[in-house]
């Protein structure tokens, strides 16, 4: 096994290694702080741990010591849950997943800015966001004239390394030294007025250069680290999921049957979970060939693809893959070289992109109403559950925009179709398809009314149509507009019912 020293060729920063606690010891209360990471993997390891300690410390001797967190997405235990547990981060951004994080924010002890990925950079670069102290990075290694090699994740590291005060460096000698070469660093954004096109026309094109530039003198600390990414197994696909990749299935075919999409589809795109991996794993034993992939996160169901030959190429910003398919992909990572790229989000989820590639966009949802409106993020309303991350990016501009869920929650207790959605992520227009395991509604080109009665007949659980068929005839008969009929007092009653009695179920 090779040292971090191995992996630092950069006389001078070689230099600059110290211990964890030492680099923490350098963060300041009340700093911002971007850390590296996209869906567990490519955080820093130890760092974050560190700091924890020293914020307990700070905390027991009556000190106050919090400090803004910002990241690529959502990251893993030793980082946001560490910092979380010790009450360490006082602003959130732009998404999470750790469960004590979502504690605090929904408990008012944590502020949390849900924010589209796609936005996060630029938002820092035009200053809305305020001032960034120091970026916290995990790196593969450094070449001898200081480029730094990223490893499993790109996220937001570009951007934190160039708006940074300074920078703290974790090279962590887990991460297959092969992985350099697989990143696309795309150095051409710039501020309004002065952008220029982003000259992408395919997934598999390479736009920028394989590192990312950092001035050594602005690297505060060196930190060696051995340590693997903590993403976490996808379940085997249930009987709903393996329902809803067979309607997406069949709605991909029709589409290809009546000229509208090529035989080789267009590029995917693909949310986290097991529903998303599921309708990747329906598709790598369907009937598509030469597939390819502009996403945020390549994870079980898409490496499958790639080692099948159905997918040819994928680009993405992180590999989101379970630890066995970490190990298939270090262990076979030549196979893959010239098939995956990663690159900033900045450009995985640029709207520009999405939109001249025309992305097919596969997404979960929480909740969508019967005029398929969606909601991705919130539990009645008020309660967060992650975030919006990516998907808002994919679905405003992708060529075909599809939302998946079950039909029912709890075991029946909660419809995931309902009057009105509790919060509103994607709004009607931005959503074409919506898919449950009882079916699809293709919703393009339809007026509220008709949208509506599809969502119900298509989509609805047999416990729920009746409700929602009788909801919609009163509001037809009832509402003050019937452009998009509603009744007031009724269109949340179902998330009401939901709050004091346990189920959206009449008594």
């Amino acid at each position: 096994m090779d040292t971090a020293i191995d992996r630092i060729a950069h006389p001078g920063l070689r230099q600059k290694i110290v211990s964890a606690d030492a680099a923490a010891a350098m963060i300041e209360p009340g700093w911002n702080v971007g850390m590296s990471g996209f869906t567990g993997a490519g955080y820093p390891k130890a760092v974050p741990l560190a700091l924890a300690r020293r914020i307990e410390a700070a905390h027991a001797a009556g000190q106050v010591f919090r400090i803004g967190l910002w990241t690529g997405a959502s990251t893993a235990p030793e980082l946001d849950g560490a910092l979380a547990k010790v009450d360490g981060i006082d602003m959130r951004l732009p998404y999470q997943s750790d469960p004590t994080v979502r504690a605090k924010i929904n408990s008012g002890h944590m502020q949390y800015v849900d924010i589209h990925l796609s936005h996060v950079a630029q938002f820092v670069w035009f200053g809305f966001l305020g001032h960034l102290n120091v970026a916290v990075l995990e790196v593969t290694g450094v070449t001898p004239d200081g480029r730094l090699i990223c490893s499993t994740s790109v996220g937001n590291n570009k951007t934190w390394i160039e708006q940074a005060d300074h920078v703290i460096l974790e090279v962590n000698t887990w991460q297959n030294p092969a992985l350099e070469g697989m990143h696309d660093i795309y150095y051409g954004t710039a501020v309004p007025p002065f952008r220029k096109p982003i000259m992408m026309t395919e997934p598999g094109q390479r736009i920028g250069g394989s590192y990312l530039h950092c001035d050594p003198d602005k690297v505060i600390a060196v930190v060696e680290t051995h340590a693997p990414d903590r993403n976490s197994a996808f379940a085997a696909p249930d009987e709903n999921s393996n329902a809803i990749a067979a309607h997406i299935i069949d709605f991909l075919l029709h589409e290809v049957k009546v000229g509208r999409l090529p035989k080789d589809l267009l590029p995917l795109q693909s949310g986290v979970g097991n529903i998303a991996n599921a309708v990747l794993a329906g598709l790598n034993a369907g009937p598509f060939e030469r597939l390819s992939a502009y996403t945020e996160v390549l994870q079980d169901g898409m490496l499958e693809m790639l080692k099948s030959g159905k997918m040819r190429f994928a680009s993405a910003t992180a590999l989101s893959l379970s630890p066995q398919a970490a190990d298939y992909f270090n262990a076979h990572i030549a196979e893959f070289r010239e098939r995956v790229v990663l690159r900033p989000q900045e450009i995985s989820n640029h709207p520009e992109i999405i939109r001249r590639l025309g992305l097919i966009a596969m997404n979960a949802a929480i909740e969508a109403d019967i005029y398929g409106n969606v909601n991705s993020t919130h539990l009645t309303g008020s309660t967060i559950m992650n975030g919006i991350g990516g998907s808002g990016d994919f679905a405003r501009n992708a060529y075909l925009s599809i939302f998946m869920t079950p039909s029912i929650g709890k075991d029946g207790a909660i419809s995931r179709i309902v009057p009105m959605a509790s919060h509103v992520d994607h709004t009607e227009h931005d959503v074409g398809v919506i898919v449950t395991e009882q079916g699809l509604a293709d919703l393009r080109g339809l007026a509220p009314q008709q949208r509506a009665r599809r969502i119900i007949d298509c989509c609805a659980h047999p416990d729920y149509r009746p409700l929602l068929s009788d909801y919609l005839e009163r509001a037809r008969a009832g509402a003050s507009g019937q452009h998009t009929p509603h009744l007031l007092r009724e269109a949340l009653s179902w998330h009401q019912r939901l709050l004091d009695t346990g189920s959206m179920r009449p008594a």
